[in-house]
């Protein structure tokens, strides 16, 4: 197998990744859910639209970096690069958005000081 081959096959690994993060995240968010429910654990709707948007996040950052490596190692015309780089500006921006939803602050803001290192402040949201 040549070197563009051995590319193109990581590339569709880190896809196949990317999608296997985003179904098990949902599936994990609604199994969760579900158990919650039924327990009577509140906030069953809030924790599962954090599960979920963590598992898109990653799921869309493991499809980015897929196409970078398709599109810079394997093909890299003009016209790929900027095909590339509008995927990237829309799956940036889908982040950035999804970010904003499961923490109520933008990526780049920093966390407020009464939560602990790593835990993310919860969104305001309505009651379940």
């Amino acid at each position: 197998m040549d070197f563009y081959g051995v590319i193109e096959v990581v590339g569709k690994v880190i896809d196949a990744a990317g999608v296997a993060a985003i179904v098990v995240g949902a599936l994990y968010a609604a199994v969760n859910a579900l158990v919650r429910g039924l327990r009577r654990e509140h906030p069953v709707y809030t924790q599962f639209r954090r599960i979920l948007g963590r598992a898109i996040l990653l799921g869309l950052e493991l499809l980015v970096a897929a196409d970078i490596i398709r599109t810079v190692a394997v093909t890299p015309t003009l016209e790929s690069v900027a095909v590339l780089g509008a995927i990237v500006l829309i799956r940036t921006f889908l982040s950035f958005s999804l970010e904003l939803e499961i923490t109520g602050r933008w990526p780049w803001q920093k966390a407020p000081a009464a939560a602990a290192p790593g835990d993310a402040a919860p969104a305001p949201a309505p009651a379940d």
